[in-house]
């Protein structure tokens, strides 16, 4: 039986949706002026969608086509630097082959939004879930982004252009592939006045973009004494963003309503002082915190920021556990999980039983009775990386 695009309920305002379809429709709503993305799976649907609102003369954004995702990203980059509000979408290799232009986006201080649907990166050849991709391009200079379920995909992108455009950093709103982007679930899409509420339309400020009124220059050559400067700029903005996400996090609560114990940095779901605790990242969350029902002194720490890393949340968060697992969807040949490099990091100094899981490669199931054995072994003191089998 074929789903049809979305099943509306009138009575809660949500419909039932394919997990791409509801990032294209509030793209749509969001209000941008130029979208341009070159398809690969399991990116593909979003910008289908888009593609067809335009061809149906419900959108009036331009839809630029491109013949690669390197040519999409740089049309992206050029229509952000004439000051208009762009869009993209890529996956996996095509994330890859946007990398010389992410950072020349990020250096040029350009609040691009793109969506990545994390796929595993070949070879051999993978198309399911992981997050590989987006661990290549960490440094990059984009704020990062992850989802858990749809209308958290929904209210990351609405939160990534209201920080983008302030601050003046390109953001990165990460959905897991198929997991997300092609489940149907319920989801509520803000329509545009109230969108408009939150996210006002784009207006850089004057010098920021290319103006023949006002001529400027991006992207100049600087050299040794002058390009440290800009690097340390663009570091401290960062670190000034970990604030502006909490406050605009909280005014994204506050007019659509959203009920949960997060800050925009970090979600914490369990006891109050437990000895166990969980991170993970993405909808791998969503399954954990179906276990932990039967965990009741077992925590979880969803990241739901990993550019700027939240590592003061971090560590308030863990203060009160001595066994601190995460399960993450990637690996860094020769040394360790890059998400467990970060928080053993932040850590460092603190008597912590950190053990590291890497799950979920390649789009390998992980079940509960998995996540289950792993609390049970939680006080085991093996801190060596531990694969999935």
């Amino acid at each position: 039986m074929k789903m049809s695009k979305n099943t509306n309920n009138k009575k809660t305002g949500h419909q039932i949706l394919e997990g791409s379809r509801a990032i294209a429709l509030t793209i749509k709503n969001i209000g941008v002026q130029v979208v341009s993305a070159y398809p690969i799976t399991p990116q593909t649907h979003i910008v289908e969608d888009l593609a067809q609102f335009k061809a149906d003369g419900q959108a009036n954004y331009e839809y630029a086509r491109a013949e690669s995702e390197f040519a999409a990203a740089s049309i992206v980059l050029g229509a952000s630097a004439a000051g208009v509000r762009a869009y993209s979408a890529t996956s996996s290799q095509g994330l890859l082959l946007m990398t010389e232009v992410l950072y020349n986006i990020s250096g040029l201080r350009l609040p691009v939004v793109m969506t990545c649907a994390n796929r595993s990166i070949s070879s051999p050849i993978n198309i399911w879930n992981d997050h590989a991709d987006v661990m290549a391009i960490r440094d990059s200079g984009w704020l990062q982004f992850f989802a858990e379920n749809h209308q958290e995909a929904v209210y990351a992108h609405l939160l990534a252009y209201k920080v983008a455009e302030q601050i003046g950093l390109p953001a990165i709103v990460n959905v897991d592939g198929f997991i997300l982007t092609h489940s149907y679930e319920p989801v509520s899409i803000p329509d545009k006045k109230l969108i408009k509420k939150y996210l006002p339309d784009y207006k850089p400020a004057k010098g920021t973009f290319l103006d023949p009124k006002n001529p400027v220059t991006l992207g100049a050559l600087f050299g040794p004494d002058s390009y440290t400067g800009v690097r340390k700029d663009l570091y401290q903005d960062f670190q000034t963003s970990l604030s502006l996400i909490k406050k605009e996090y909280a005014l994204l609560k506050k007019i659509f309503k959203i009920k949960n114990n997060s800050d925009g940095l970090i979600e914490y779901t369990g006891p109050k002082k437990p000895k166990t605790i969980l991170i993970t990242m993405g909808s791998l969350a969503g399954t954990i915190k179906t276990v932990l029902t039967q965990y009741p002194n077992v925590g979880l720490i969803k990241i739901m920021t990993l550019r700027p890393f939240p590592e003061q949340e971090l560590i308030k968060a863990t203060a009160s556990g001595s066994n601190i697992i995460i399960l993450e969807k990637a690996v860094s040949p020769g040394s360790g999980g890059p998400l467990t490099l970060e928080i053993k990091a932040a850590l460092s100094g603190q008597k912590k039983n950190i053990k590291n899981y890497i799950v979920g490669l390649g789009g390998k199931n992980i079940s509960e009775k998995e996540i289950r054995d792993i609390i049970e072994k939680a006080e085991q003191k093996n801190k060596n990386l531990i694969f999935q089998k």
